[in-house]
């Protein structure tokens, strides 16, 4: 007689394990520890064997009849139910190995011992947040052009530009991986790149690369400029913050044993604190400012006011004096070190976070901070013996020429 329901929920356990038959060779096999299995006894090639369909509840008395059935209909077709069920297992095993979320995992891990410990948690945080819920789920043989365009077209949509060529980047290495693996043939990122059209940003007027000797050379030759203007536009060019974190720095925020200017997150743009390496040429510029503005508050102080910051425009009326109104700004020293270190193949996430542009997260602030700290500090030292240079350049020039400097 067929069991029912109510058979299935009242049945309890026993000293020894048992069966309730529903016919046709299905069965619940309940034992001692009060499990209840679903299993169909069959015979194929004149053997018995016994089918595991599933345990109850999570297999219901319907579901077991539809799978008893299904697998009386495999032996009609001469196929043992329990071999289909291994071969359908492995093939599931396979295509879950085969979905992209398995494949960035397995890249992932590949790469991340070449990468410092926070950059590794960074981008697999990228790929959590932005590419696995889309594409994670899909066989990468099935992924094609138009999903990644739209997972693309979803970050740039809301104006992170910068963060879709990064997620751009990381999916198409993934293929690549993918690919060089022998899991898939084909890398659908690939037409992507170079597709990424950021809208056009107004920025302060850069000194052009070629300038940078001659800019030097006018700023040594002008008696007309006070020792402490001339000193922080050297200082500035080097060290490319913003004007305003230059005009604020005080003495107290400079740790010279460790060789870091440690700006707090009230003096920054994006009120995170942040770190600047201090190269031998900037230890070697405020060696000389030292004695002028050493018992101030302010390395920078102002003309008639020794107590306060210098004016929000001496920098600027300094570049205007020199012949650059127009020309360039001190704001686009930061503009000018970026396109140098960027022709120069420095990483351009070592760029960004030395140019301090991080979100406003303040539980991620100390992060920021630190991040990168070491291929920073190699930057900054090659950046200043690449200005160094020119300086010295402008210096043998001013004195072939018989003047003072």
């Amino acid at each position: 007689m067929p069991l029912n329901d109510r058979q299935i929920k009242n049945a309890k356990p026993a000293d020894k394990p048992y069966k309730l038959a529903d016919g046709g060779g299905l069965h619940l096999a309940v034992t001692p520890a009060g499990g209840k299995l679903w299993r169909l006894k069959y015979r194929i090639d004149g053997k018995e064997k016994l089918l595991s369909i599933g345990k109850y509840p999570a297999v219901s008395l319907v579901e077991a009849r539809e799978a008893a059935e299904n697998a009386r209909r495999n032996l009609a077709a001469g196929i043992d139910p329990a071999a289909a069920k291994q071969t359908a297992k492995r093939e599931r095993q396979a295509a879950l190995q085969n979905t992209f979320s398995h494949l960035a995992a397995e890249w992932y891990q590949h790469q991340r011992a070449s990468w410092q410990p926070t950059n590794a948690a960074r981008i697999w945080a990228l790929f959590e947040r932005l590419i696995l819920p889309a594409i994670g789920k899909e066989p990468i043989t099935e992924i094609r052009v138009g999903q990644i365009k739209a997972m693309i077209e979803s970050i740039t949509g809301a104006g992170n530009f910068e963060t879709a060529r990064i997620v751009l980047q990381k999916t198409k290495a993934v293929f690549n991986y993918a690919v060089l693996t022998e899991r898939t043939t084909n890398n659908p990122a690939l037409p992507l790149v170079g597709q990424i059209k950021t809208p056009p940003v107004k920025h302060m007027p850069a000194l052009p690369q070629g300038e940078i000797t001659e800019f030097y050379r006018r700023l040594l030759s002008d008696g007309g400029i006070r020792p402490v203007t001339r000193l922080a536009m050297l200082f500035i060019m080097l060290t490319f913050v913003r004007a305003g974190e230059l005009r604020r720095a005080e003495w107290a925020d400079f740790d010279f044993e460790a060789r870091e200017w440690r700006i707090p997150a009230e003096k920054m743009k994006m009120k995170a604190p942040h770190i600047v390496p201090l190269t031998d040429w900037a230890l070697e510029i405020l060696a000389e400012l030292k004695p002028l503005t050493g018992h101030c508050r302010y390395l920078f102080t102002g003309r008639n006011d020794e107590t306060r910051p210098m004016s929000e425009n001496a920098l600027s009326y300094a570049m205007a004096r020199l012949g650059y109104r127009d020309i360039a700004t001190p704001h686009g020293f930061r503009s000018l070190a970026t396109d140098v270190l960027n022709e120069n193949d420095f990483d351009p996430d070592v760029i960004e976070r030395q140019l301090a542009h991080v979100e406003r997260n303040k539980v991620r602030a100390a992060y920021h901070r630190t991040e990168y700290l070491p291929q920073r500090r190699e930057m900054m030292k090659w950046y200043s013996a690449f200005l160094k240079e020119r300086y010295q350049t402008a210096i043998a020039e001013i004195e072939r020429a018989g003047q003072a400097v």
